[in-house]
């Protein structure tokens, strides 16, 4: 017996789209009209880059479907800053300006707005460049009644605008050969990967592998330093013994990354992943060859240190992310790191529990610099990385 197929809801993708509105207290139009500029921008720069690089340039076709839900997102966000709805707008597709009327309450699918079958463009075609023109046009007419107040208090304006923009984004699906529903899809996936409902922790990668190749569920590590012949280094300590090398920062300029561990640490903790720990603790999983040799390995450890030194350089101009909280880190650098770890069994992980460990990673990482020594708690099973007093 097959499974019935569900066509994805305009009304069922605006509920679930705008409980990601981080900023919806403010109920200002502007923070999503800049987005909805930014993102259509974001879609002509897409076709931009297949035109200057057509052999080069693979990730076209996944792009466009990405971009289109951005602007989706945005577009379902300023109508809603507007008192309107996505299937409102929809509703209204074949009126004009000033015949500007309340959709019945029925539900209206993506789907219907499009024709059944479409041809999926691998390259851009002159009617779709001309169509996304026309798309950033109706956007920049949209940012100019904004600016000149001639949306206020006028939901007719703002509607009529939006109706326009609504009518040449299904246009340019169309002529991409993408479904507005998949792009709903792929944006909702996208959102809830960065900013979930609920914060569910999936199980830890290592939860099948035998008991004495685990990483440890918890654990305390002493990080201290100690002058050598006058040379300054970090030690670890755990169960009383001396563990990895000593470390300095090796670098011209002393930025205090001789504490870094910290950050392989956390890994540990929030995500159960770290080819650099289980070498250091001689945790490989040697009872399966393919992982020990693909997860467990040394370009499997050179890609974590990577990762490690990729966001240090990111931090270093945030203030080591001391005044960022939880569901603030850069979206691009998350998914920048999921590009990284492309291939290895860290990429399943979620970017908001990727946020998490970077995070937490960081406070403890601020207490060694402040205190240049200090006990860390990893505690896997509550997913935390925490750090006290080292006496």
């Amino acid at each position: 017996m097959t499974e019935e197929f569900t066509p994805l809801t305009i009304q069922d993708y605006v509920a679930q789209a705008l409980t990601t509105d981080q900023r919806s207290d403010s109920g200002s139009l502007t923070f999503p009209l800049l987005g909805l500029f930014g993102e259509t921008g974001s879609l002509l720069s897409e076709v931009k880059k297949k035109q200057r690089d057509r052999a080069s340039y693979l990730g076209y076709a996944g792009a466009v479907v990405e971009e289109l839900g951005d602007v989706l997102w945005y577009l379902t966000t300023v109508a809603a800053r507007g008192g309107l709805s996505l299937g409102d707008i929809a509703g209204n597709l074949n009126r004009g300006y000033a015949d500007w009327q309340r959709a019945p309450d029925g539900l209206l699918s993506f789907a219907s707005l499009q024709p059944p079958i479409m041809t999926r463009r691998a390259e851009p075609t002159p009617a779709f460049e001309k169509t996304l023109l026309q798309l950033a046009g109706e956007v920049g007419l949209l940012m100019t009644d904004h600016e000149a107040g001639r949306l206020t208090n006028n939901q007719a304006a703002l509607a009529g605008r939006l109706v326009a923009i609504m009518r040449t984004l299904i246009q340019a699906a169309n002529e991409a050969g993408v479904t507005l529903e998949a792009a709903a899809v792929k944006n909702l996936n996208k959102i809830f990967d960065r900013w979930p409902r609920e914060r569910i922790y999936p199980a830890p990668l290592d939860e099948s592998a035998e008991a004495e190749e685990k990483l440890p569920r918890d654990l305390y590590v002493d990080v201290f330093e100690r002058k050598v012949r006058g040379q300054t280094y970090v030690f670890q300590r755990c169960n009383g013994l001396n563990i990895g090398d000593r470390l300095t920062d090796n670098a011209m300029t002393a930025d205090d990354y001789r504490f870094h561990d910290v950050f392989h640490y956390a890994y540990v903790a929030v995500l159960t992943w770290s080819p650099v720990i289980r070498s250091l603790f001689r945790l490989k999983r040697k009872s399966d060859p393919k992982i020990d040799e693909a997860q467990d390995g040394a370009r499997a450890t050179l890609i974590e240190e990577g990762v490690a030194t990729w966001i240090f350089g990111q931090a270093v101009a945030l203030n080591f992310f001391a005044d960022v909280k939880v569901g603030e880190l850069p979206f691009d650098m998350l998914k920048h790191i999921r590009q990284f770890v492309a291939g290895y069994e860290v990429e399943q992980i979620p970017l908001w529990l990727w946020e998490e460990a970077i995070l937490q990673g960081y406070a403890a990482f601020r207490f060694l610099r402040e205190h240049r020594r200090g006990r860390l708690h990893i505690d896997t099973n509550n997913r935390r990385l925490t750090i006290e007093t080292l006496l």
